[in-house]
C-alpha cells in the first residue's frame, strides 16, 4: 500500500482486485529485484513527468491490469513511437514483463506496481494519455460482487479527465454480461462516442491476442472489444 503524505486522507474505494498468492518464480523475483529500478515507477513519486522518464515527448499509453505482459510488451516493440505505462498488482506478471522488457530492450515501456485508482489519482495529470487499455478485468460474475467490477460510472468519471480530447478507450472481456454493462456504462457517457457505432461492439480490434484470449479462443470462448473516443464538452472545453 503507498504511503499516504500528510495532506492526502485516505481512499475509501472498492477494491476490484484481490491479491491473489501465486508464487513467484526464482527467474520473475530475479527480474523484480535487478530492473525494478530502471524500469519500475513508484506511486510515491507523485506526477508522472513522462518527458523526464522516457527522454522525449511521444503519445503515452495507458494499460491497466496487463496480466503476464506478454501483449504489452508486444504493443511496445510495435509501436517504438509511443510510450507505454502498465499498471498491475499481481507480482508475478510484474516480474515476466520486466523480464520481456529486457529481453526486447523496451525503452518505450514502464511498470506501476500500484491500484489503478491510486496511480491515476496521484500519479497521472489531465489529458496525460493519448490511449487508455483494459483489457479482460476481472467479470466478478456473481451478482453479489458487482460492484467490485472495475468498469463503473464512477470510475469512468475519475478516468475520463486523465484522456487526452480525441483519445480512445479501449476494453475488451470475454464475459457477454460484463461486455453489455461496459457497454451501458460507456454509451451513457456524454464525454465518449462508440467507435463502433451506438450500441455496437468493435469487429476489428488491432491488439495482440493475450495468452488468456488465445486459451480461451481454444475453448470457443467470444471476446467483445469496445472502443469509445473522448469528446470535448459543448461548449468545446475540456473537463
Amino acid at each position: 500500500m503507498p504511503r499516504l503524505l500528510p495532506d492526502q486522507p485516505p481512499l475509501r474505494t472498492v477494491n476490484s482486485f484481490v491479491i491473489r498468492a501465486g508464487r513467484m518464480t526464482d527467474a520473475q523475483q530475479a527480474a523484480r529485484d535487478r530492473l525494478w529500478s530502471r524500469y519500475g515507477l513508484e506511486v510515491d513519486g507523485g506526477r508522472l513527468e513522462a518527458g523526464s522518464v522516457f527522454g522525449r515527448r511521444a503519445p503515452l499509453v495507458f494499460e491497466i491490469g496487463f496480466g503476464m505482459g506478454g501483449s504489452l510488451a508486444e504493443m511496445a516493440k510495435a509501436q517504438p513511437d509511443h510510450d507505454f505505462i502498465g499498471v498491475e498488482v499481481h507480482p508475478p506478471g510484474i516480474g515476466t514483463l520486466l523480464r520481456l522488457i529486457e529481453q526486447q530492450q523496451l525503452d518505450n515501456l514502464r511498470v506501476y506496481q500500484a491500484d489503478t485508482k491510486v496511480v491515476l489519482e496521484r500519479c497521472i495529470g489531465e489529458g496525460q494519455l493519448h490511449r487508455v487499455q483494459i483489457y479482460f478485468p476481472d467479470p466478478w460474475p456473481k451478482k453479489r460482487h458487482h460492484k467490485r467490477r472495475l468498469i463503473q460510472p464512477e470510475f469512468i468519471d475519475a478516468l475520463l479527465p486523465k484522456l487526452e480530447v480525441g483519445g480512445v478507450l479501449h476494453l475488451a472481456t470475454d464475459w457477454e454480461p460484463y461486455a453489455r454493462h461496459m457497454l451501458d456504462v460507456l454509451g451513457n457517457e456524454p464525454r465518449l462516442a462508440n467507435l463502433a457505432g451506438a450500441g455496437c461492439f468493435m469487429t476489428g480490434h488491432g491488439r495482440p491476442l493475450t495468452k488468456f484470449e488465445q486459451r480461451g479462443q481454444r475453448l470457443g470462448h467470444g471476446v467483445w472489444d469496445l472502443q469509445f473516443v473522448r469528446l470535448a464538452t459543448a461548449d468545446g472545453r475540456d473537463r
